[in-house]
């Protein structure tokens, strides 16, 4: 079977990605047709699909023990024909792609294949992991870093030609399958040179390339290494917005991006949170109300980088894995959170898209939690993170007309001078963009 081609643009025309964490690949393909696809995503990234080791916790997915697509979240069928149905809805795929290790026990994996650690049968022997069988300790020591053990997992020797061969065979296996994209998990443990070598073997060498590097003030590996190989996860930017949001003034986000000393916008990928940073604090998640749901509308409205946006599941244990084994039978049950189709968030997709191209303009802020800004004739945004209302004249410069404001469904008067008068209730936003007139 020939997989369909997608109709998405490549990164940047539509480059909004909804992270549907540990969602089963049938659920994915539905939400693509129902969702994704209406709203405007550019993209969807699904969890690793490799066979795992078993157990019900979330990072079973981060274990692979074979390259077989026979995790928890399907077979290579359910792969396939989620890329196919995705595709068709013009939603392109990214795959969590985990190279930098196996496992860190032995069993049986989630396809029926027997492991041990460091003997994977047909895959990999003791001879292809890192000499060091130690865990990682010194995040100031490059050579501690990129070859001993992340949490006791088998690290791969990604210099070797073997192991590089082997990995970049797995990646063209998913690029058979019609994926368009790779998000490439700890890419920090893996020398620059090695996973650049790898992704040259790739049979489509224009796949998106998604690297997740977090960012450690005065540790000896840096994000910016990787900017050769393509676009790397800017970590600063959500812990960054959590302090704003939190406990600092929304004025302060007038330069937000470069201006922060952030890696450059156009090979930035940017989130409010992730599936890690949810579960240790370092950023917002679902669990902080307004300030997490007017964090993502900012994101975005703001031009800078490319922005995820992470939908899971709630948990009161970090551990947890997804409900149902990650079948959704519909969003808002069974504890998944549906972040994606929240309708302040949903809505901004489409904004992103109407704005694309153009410039921050029309700046104000109050000095303190209320903000609003135009993207030049294309689009305006205001929030309201005060405890009070806010009322006033906005100036911007979209021509005169009837705008939705998308956030509310109600509709804005802009009147010959660019000018508009609204009331937003406290933690409320305003979003109007040209094209969108009617609500």
């Amino acid at each position: 079977m020939t997989p369909s081609a997608a109709q998405a643009a490549p990164p940047g025309t539509k480059d909004v990605t909804a992270v549907l964490f540990e969602w089963k690949f049938a659920s994915v393909a539905r939400e693509c047709t129902t969702t994704l696809g209406p709203a405007g995503y550019g993209y969807v990234q699904v969890s690793p699909p490799a066979e795992h080791i078993q157990g019900s916790e979330w990072w079973t997915s981060y274990q692979p023990v074979s390259y077989k697509i026979a995790g928890r979240l399907g077979d290579r069928t359910a792969f396939r024909d989620m890329v196919n149905t995705c595709h068709a809805a013009g939603v392109k795929v990214v795959v969590d792609t985990v190279v930098n290790h196996m496992s860190a026990g032995s069993g049986t994996g989630t396809g029926g294949s027997s492991y041990t650690k460091y003997d994977y049968p047909g895959l990999y022997s003791w001879p292809d992991f890192d000499d060091c069988t130690a865990e990682t300790v010194n995040y100031q020591d490059r050579w501690n870093v990129q070859h001993c053990e992340l949490v006791k997992l088998a690290d791969l020797d990604t210099g070797e030609e073997y192991v590089r061969r082997t990995i970049a065979a797995y990646m063209n296996d998913l690029l058979t399958l019609g994926v368009d994209g790779f998000r490439v998990d700890a890419v920090k443990h893996i020398p620059n040179a090695d996973l650049a070598n790898i992704k040259s073997r790739l049979t489509n060498p224009d796949a998106y390339w998604k690297q997740e590097v977090i960012h450690g003030a005065g540790e000896a590996v840096q994000p910016t290494e990787y900017l050769g190989n393509g676009d790397v996860q800017e970590f600063r930017y959500a812990y960054d917005l959590k302090r704003v949001f939190t406990n600092e003034n929304l004025a302060y986000l007038k330069n937000y991006g470069e201006g922060w000393g952030y890696m450059n916008s156009s090979q930035s990928a940017v989130f409010v949170d992730n599936h890690d940073t949810e579960r240790n604090g370092s950023t917002l998640s679902y669990k902080d109300g307004a300030n997490y749901t007017l964090a993502s509308v900012f994101m975005l409205a703001w031009p800078y980088g490319a922005p995820d946006v992470h939908s899971g599941y709630e948990f009161t244990q970090k551990d947890a894995g997804p409900p149902n084994g990650g079948t959704v039978n519909a969003c808002w049950q069974d504890g998944w959170k549906c972040q994606h189709n929240w309708p302040e968030i949903v809505r901004m997709v489409a904004f992103r898209n109407a704005t694309r191209g153009q410039a921050v303009t029309n700046w104000w802020d109050n000095g303190g939690d209320a903000i609003a800004f135009g993207r030049g004739t294309k689009g305006y945004v205001a929030i309201n993170h005060e405890g009070g209302s806010l009322n006033r004249t906005f100036q911007t410069s979209l021509p005169a007309g009837t705008y939705c404001d998308v956030q509310n469904n109600t509709t804005v008067s802009v009147n010959a001078s660019g000018q508009f008068t609204a009331t937003l209730g406290a933690n409320t936003a305003l979003a109007i963009y040209a094209g969108k007139s009617s609500c």
